[in-house]
């Protein structure tokens, strides 16, 4: 059966209005730790542990590519400018990197609905806690 707000006392109210106090989570945190850098930190904020290292190991191959581009072009000048090594790592890098960027734009878009289910579930979840812990007389709904 599911309980809503309406179903609480005052004292319960107050309650349920401490503990999401405590509990919920801010969209306004889950943006700056978006914009923090690339690192899944959002992620990690919203309990989404998967996702969160997948963008993180993103991040960090983006920036492996990068520098070994970095190095192949230094390479390359010096040798000879006919073999393009450095492009295989410049295109990974860029398709890695454009991938990251448009994941991290998308999160944005979506972290006001993934705020919001977390504290929606989050209260539900009190307020059937609140409910299960009546006491006998208390509890005629």
């Amino acid at each position: 059966m599911t309980y809503s707000k309406g179903d609480l006392s005052t004292t319960e109210m107050m309650l349920l209005n401490s503990e999401m106090n405590k509990r919920e989570k801010s969209l306004v945190l889950a943006y700056l730790m978006l914009l923090a850098g690339h690192l899944g930190v959002h992620r990690f904020y919203m309990k989404r542990i998967a996702s969160g290292i997948l963008q993180l190991c993103l991040f960090v191959l983006v920036l492996v590519f990068y520098f070994i581009f970095l190095i192949t072009f230094e390479m390359e000048s010096y040798n000879s400018p006919d073999t393009m090594y450095f492009m295989v790592w410049m295109v990974a890098f860029l398709v890695m990197g454009l991938g990251l960027t448009v994941w991290v734009i998308v999160d944005a878009c979506l972290l006001p609905r993934m705020v919001r289910t977390w504290n929606e579930r989050l209260e539900q979840s009190l307020v059937s806690q609140i409910i299960s812990h009546r006491t006998g007389a208390d509890n005629k709904i």
